[in-house]
């Protein structure tokens, strides 16, 4: 059950906008992933919903969508993500987050795919620009952007031909996304 669950939860990037998803569904998302495994058990990750349109349409305009696909500035109106949690490191409890980011960022997106919600986990965000328009203090380190929404769009996963791991869309708009053969990832195997 958690392969099927985890081979779903893919990375979409275009959705059904006009489905909603209530702040509820992210608290509950939030509160798993709160429940998860923490580097000396510090809990340094702080989280914020943005799931109005306004705010939505603010929080879109400072994101970098899908650098593989040149040719696509990401999902068009219509297509946009229902909604989105952004991921704060606190740097008054501790300087380094990694560890504890995937961990949350993939407990955030596993908890979605449960119910059938896709998501999308983005690292090119204008900083500066979202801490400004969302008020988030200094000493919260804006960490990774999380999108949210019903998915529109079909994803394959394949087998990387000679090491070319970049995802693509092919003619029919599907979305491929190529994964290492197993015995390229395990040593001595």
């Amino acid at each position: 059950m958690i392969n099927k669950l985890i081979e779903e939860c893919r990375s979409y990037r275009r959705f059904d906008e006009e489905r909603r998803i209530d702040d509820l569904q992210f608290i509950s998302f939030i509160k798993s992933a709160s429940q998860t495994p923490s580097s000396a058990n510090l809990q340094p990750i702080k989280y914020r919903i943005v799931n109005c349109r306004k705010d939505n349409e603010e929080l879109f305009a400072q994101l970098k969508w899908a650098g593989y696909l040149k040719d696509w500035d990401g999902p068009a109106v219509g297509e946009r993500p229902a909604g989105y949690i952004i991921l704060l490191g606190d740097t008054n409890i501790a300087k380094k987050f990694s560890v504890d980011l995937g961990i949350c960022a993939y407990a955030l997106s596993l908890c979605a795919a449960q119910q059938g919600i896709g998501s999308c986990m983005i690292g090119s965000v204008s900083k500066e620009n979202v801490r400004e328009y969302f008020s988030i203090p200094e000493h919260l380190e804006i960490l990774l952007v999380v999108a949210f929404g019903y998915p529109n769009e079909k994803v394959v996963l394949e087998e990387a031909k000679d090491g070319d791991i970049k995802y693509y869309r092919d003619n029919d708009d599907v979305h491929h996304v190529p994964k290492r053969n197993l015995s390229e990832i395990i040593i001595d195997l």
